[in-house]
Formats: structure tokens, C-alpha cells, sequence
């Protein structure tokens, strides 16, 4: 008879494999991958070297493109007040579009939404918040749990930019507020920073680090000044002395930074601070990445960077980003990390506030229910080349705009005028076609889809007026206001 001893010996591989293939499929699943969301403020899309700007050096932000994918065509709907971040901002947390929200509430969106961070707090995500917060104390406090060096504002000096600690109460009066020593982006990136250090990969994290730059008054550090001037940057391609019509926000604050008519020199000064401060936010975006990495982080760490915003400065003779150009209403998106894929550059229609229910399902979570955003994960993991068939766009009560990826049409409803553009034909937006046969065509086709669209989205403003304002209205001449030199 077999001994106990030799059963055993035969038995033995046997239990071993059932063990091992027990302990395989009780092991712990792979650690969901951290975030890391930056984002700028009224940075233009065209503001980054490896996409064609020349004229910048952007060396961190190249690299996250070339390890990731990049939006070629990536837009905010809009917006229904001058500080067009306000609604861009709000969108983007609760994955909810423009009209969910009334105008005067935009300062304070209230706590009665399903915010993008709480989402991942709840799924056992450690979220934090760096940086500019401009929808209300008690929303910052609502959607994040912890944060520092919080700026509840719009604008401000970039070398006194007053913050305050998280107070889950969501009271964050002026009066608390300390004045911190050094600029806006190596103060939010130096607390970005001490976050990242403490993280020892147990738990997953969110961090939010909203930049107030390259927002105006344009202040760098004198090191990233001096590496532009006016002999090395260029007016943009489609600049103008002047808009060519009333497009019933020419007296905003922001138009007002310069003179009319606008200048080449005015504007080339205007570009080499701006172009300062993003080299300058682009250098602490590397010192970040280098953090993730030496922590062993980086691999499993998704990077996302966008701007709530573009912005015009001297194209079509507009500073600001209160209309529907693309150099305004079109946005920076770059996204890199596991299951990205690498190195593609996509022309897919997504707006900024589609990146809610994204991340969302990057990281395997449910994003919230009722939410108008809707996830481009397939783009980003190379499943699908395509997201939305059109985009509508807004501003105000006096612009809408629609594109179906080819033509784009703007409507500027208080003096009855529409433009067309054939846009991979006109990326510049120079060659109104409203007037031609095919224009003529195009807005028999799209006028009424806007309409719908405004319907769809409970946008009341009506498409044409009885009461046209003034075509052309004189514009200040005087000394500008100016963007805030040091």
C-alpha cells in the first residue's frame, strides 16, 4: 500500500496549482489610476509648440502630447455673462450645460449638484484642490473635501494673490484670506506639489489645480519676460485694427485693455507677456510630472490639462473671449495616462464639460445621473475617432453660433447679421461666405437646427429682432486700461 508519505508527494503540485489559482482570482484588482487635472485660464488653443505655435516654448506641454492624445477641436458651449469662466468652470464640475444655470447665480452655483470630485471621494478617491475657484464658497466645499491655497475670484495681481485654507463650512470671507509671497503659479503649483509628495500609492487621488494664469494683468517672473519681446512674437494671422461690426460686446472690460484702433506694436507687447506667462505655467507643469514621477506615480497617474476658455487678443480686432470666434470659444485639451492612447492628435468635436463623465469612466466610476456631458473615453483610448456631430455655441444675449464640424454659423441676433464659415477650408474664420451660393445653402440648412438646438437647451433669445441696434457704434479712443504690468 501507498504510504501517507508518497500520497502526499503526488498530491502536493496538485493542491499547490489549486492554491495558486485560488490566490490569483482573490488577489486585489489593479489600483485605479490617480488624476491630475490642470487647467489654465483664457489660454488660447493655438498657445502650444508641438501643435503648430512656432513662437512659444511649451517643452512639458509638448511632452504630454507626444504621451497622450491632444483635441485639435476641443470647445466651451458658451457663455450667458462677460466673465465667461464663471460658466465654463460650472459646466465642467457638474457635467451640466449652459442653461441649467441662471446668469446671476453663476457666482454662486449652489450645492444641489453631483460635482465631478465628489464623485471619485466616493468611490474612495482622496480629492484635493489647488487654485482658482470662482462658483461660490459653498459649491467649493460641497464638490472637494480638502484643498489649500484657494482663491475664490476671478482676477487679481499675480504676486499678491490672496488664498485661503479649505473650511468645510463653505465661509471663505476676503478677511480670512492671507496675501501669499511669489506668483500665482508657483504658489498653486507649490501646494500641488506638497500634495503629490504625500501620496505612497494606498489611495487614489484627485487633484484639481486650476492656474489663474495666463488670465490678465500678464505677469511672469522677470527670468520668463525676458525671453519674449516684440522682435520675437508675431500679431496673430487673422489680426484686425478693428472689429468690422457691433457684435453687441464691443465695450467690455476686456476690449478696453488697448486702444482703438489696435496696433501691431500694442498687440506684440500684449502677446510676449502672454506667451511669458504660459512658458512660465508650462516650467511648473514639469516640475509636477517630475514629482509623479519620482514617486513611482506618474505611470498610473492620469494627466489632463485644458483652459476654461480661449481668447481673442487681436484677432478680428477682439481682445477678449467674449464672442464665438475659435480662437475664444476653442479650448487646449491634452489628456495622457493609462489606456490613453499615445501620440494621437484628434479633430473630434468634444467640449470642455464632456471631460466630466470621461474621467469618470477612465477610472471605471458611474458619473452622475441626468448629466448633459457625454464621455469621449473611446476617443481618448482609440475605440472611435469621432464624439459629437455639432456643437452650439452662445454668449450672452446677443451672439449663437452652431457647426456641424465643417461650416460654422454665428448669428449676432441684436443686429440681424449671420456669418458662415467654411472652417477646414478658413480655420481663421477671414472668409465670411454668408453671401455665395454654397453660404446661402449652408444657413437654409443650419439656421433652423440652431433654432432647434435653442429649444432643446430652454435658450429663450429670440433669432431675429425688431428692433436692430446700430450696426456700427463709435468706439473709446482713449488711453487703455491696460493688462498690468508690473
Amino acid at each position: 500500500m501507498p504510504t501517507a508519505r508518497s500520497i502526499l508527494s503526488r498530491l502536493l503540485p496538485a493542491l499547490l496549482l489549486c492554491l495558486s489559482m485560488w490566490g490569483a482570482s482573490a488577489a486585489a484588482p489593479s489600483p485605479k489610476p490617480n488624476v491630475v487635472f490642470i487647467l489654465a485660464d483664457d489660454m488660447r488653443p493655438d498657445a502650444i509648440r508641438v501643435l503648430g505655435n512656432k513662437e512659444i516654448l511649451t517643452p512639458n506641454l509638448d511632452e504630454l502630447v507626444n504621451r497622450g492624445t491632444a483635441f485639435t477641436r476641443a470647445h466651451i458651449m458658451g457663455s450667458t455673462v462677460g466673465a465667461v469662466c464663471m460658466p465654463s468652470r460650472a459646466m465642467l464640475m457638474t457635467g451640466k450645460h449652459l442653461f441649467r444655470f441662471e446668469p446671476k447665480q453663476l457666482g454662486a452655483i449652489g450645492t444641489n449638484h453631483v460635482f465631478l470630485p465628489a464623485i471619485f471621494r466616493e468611490a474612495g478617491y482622496r480629492d484635493y484642490m489647488v487654485g482658482k475657484w470662482h462658483n461660490g464658497g459653498k459649491a467649493l466645499s460641497a464638490a472637494f473635501s480638502d484643498g489649500t491655497n484657494l482663491f475664490l475670484g476671478g482676477m487679481g495681481d499675480h504676486f499678491k494673490v490672496p488664498v485661503q485654507s479649505y473650511d468645510p463650512d463653505g465661509l471663505y470671507p476676503a478677511a480670512r484670506a492671507t496675501v501669499m509671497e511669489g506668483h500665482s503659479t508657483d504658489v498653486f503649483a507649490s501646494a500641488a506639489k506638497e500634495f503629490i509628495a504625500r501620496q505612497d500609492g494606498s489611495k487614489p487621488f484627485f487633484l484639481y489645480l486650476p492656474f489663474t494664469a495666463p488670465h490678465d494683468p500678464r505677469q511672469a517672473p522677470d527670468a520668463y519676460e525676458r525671453m519674449y519681446s516684440t522682435n520675437n512674437v508675431s500679431p496673430p494671422r487673422n489680426f484686425r485694427r478693428e472689429h468690422p461690426f457691433n457684435n453687441g460686446e464691443m465695450l467690455v472690460r476686456d476690449e478696453q485693455l488697448l486702444p482703438w484702433p489696435r496696433t501691431v506694436e500694442a498687440v506684440r507687447e500684449e502677446t510676449a507677456r502672454y506667451y511669458s506667462m504660459i512658458t512660465h505655467l508650462d516650467a511648473r507643469i514639469g516640475d509636477l510630472v517630475a514629482l509623479l514621477k519620482e514617486k513611482g506615480l506618474l505611470e498610473n497617474t492620469i494627466i489632463v490639462f485644458a483652459a476654461d476658455n480661449g481668447l481673442a487678443l487681436g484677432s478680428h480686432g477682439l481682445l477678449g473671449k467674449q464672442n464665438l470666434y475659435e480662437h475664444s470659444v476653442g479650448v487646449p485639451l491634452i489628456a495622457a495616462g493609462p489606456g490613453i492612447k499615445a501620440g494621437q492628435r484628434s479633430d473630434a468635436l468634444v467640449y470642455l464639460h464632456d471631460l466630466n463623465p470621461t474621467l469618470c469612466e477612465l477610472a471605471g466610476l458611474k458619473p452622475a445621473a441626468g448629466m448633459d456631458a457625454r464621455s469621449f473615453a473611446g476617443v481618448l483610448t482609440g475605440a472611435t475617432n469621432k464624439h459629437r456631430d455639432e456643437l452650439f455655441f452662445a454668449y450672452g444675449n446677443v451672439q449663437r453660433g452652431i457647426t456641424d464640424g465643417r461650416f460654422k454659423l454665428i448669428r449676432y441676433t441684436q443686429i440681424n447679421k449671420t456669418q458662415i464659415f467654411d472652417l477646414p477650408d478658413d480655420k481663421l474664420e477671414q472668409k465670411d461666405m454668408v453671401t455665395s451660393p454654397e453660404g446661402a445653402s449652408v444657413l437654409f440648412r443650419l439656421t433652423p437646427r440652431l433654432q432647434e438646438l435653442q429649444a432643446e437647451l430652454g435658450d429663450k433669445l429670440p433669432y431675429t429682432t425688431s428692433t436692430p441696434a446700430p450696426l456700427n457704434i463709435p468706439l473709446i479712443r482713449d488711453e487703455p486700461k491696460g493688462s498690468g504690468k508690473k
